[in-house]
């Protein structure tokens, strides 16, 4: 798992330099990674009210987006993820938007988490995100969602002690396997 994401990022980092907003930008590290993801993201922008415009549509099944608008962000801050996630960053951005702090957003994903009204990402998807003070400083971070795993259902551990790829919030829809290599 080490050797993917050091590739991962040796190919993704070089190619962000040319493209003009924070969307287009992972969008394009996204096109250029060993995961091969064939054809054009779907590009979108928010909306207040955490519906979301379809500025270009694309041909695979990723949709990126600028984060740059939220509470708590870096002023470069970017996202990818499986189209069928975008209602579950629906709900993150609502509950951001309505909460003061991170303290009130967690718990609030915990009580929707508790409610079962917490919307699952879809199983094995990817979530890039870049977030830095410009493009030139932003940081990869890459998670794949896994909701409900445990670590006996995975066989990974739920830390990254040991080095590796490891679960984090397992045994809830938000749990995810970290990939290390920022």
């Amino acid at each position: 798992m080490k050797a993917f994401a050091l590739v991962l990022l040796t190919q993704l980092l070089p190619s962000v330099a040319s493209a003009q907003t924070p969307a287009e930008l992972i969008e394009q590290a996204v096109s250029k990674s060993p995961l091969r993801f064939p054809g054009e993201a779907t590009l979108i922008k928010w909306q207040p009210d955490h519906t979301y415009d379809v500025i270009r549509k694309g041909t695979n099944l990723l949709a990126c987006y600028d984060r740059s608008d939220e509470r708590d962000r870096t002023p470069f801050a970017a996202q990818c993820t499986n189209l069928a996630n975008l209602p579950r960053e629906a709900q993150n951005r609502k509950i951001r938007a309505e909460t003061k702090n991170t303290a009130e957003e967690n718990a609030a994903i915990a009580a929707a988490e508790k409610a079962g009204t917490r919307v699952k990402p879809e199983f094995g998807s990817l979530w890039f995100r870049m977030d830095g003070k410009d493009k030139d400083s932003a940081n990869l971070h890459v998670t794949i969602a896994v909701p409900g795993a445990t670590t006996a259902s995975i066989g990974l551990p739920d830390n990254g002690r040991q080095g590796g790829a490891w679960l984090m919030d397992a045994g809830t829809s938000a749990a995810h396997l970290m990939v290390p290599g920022r």
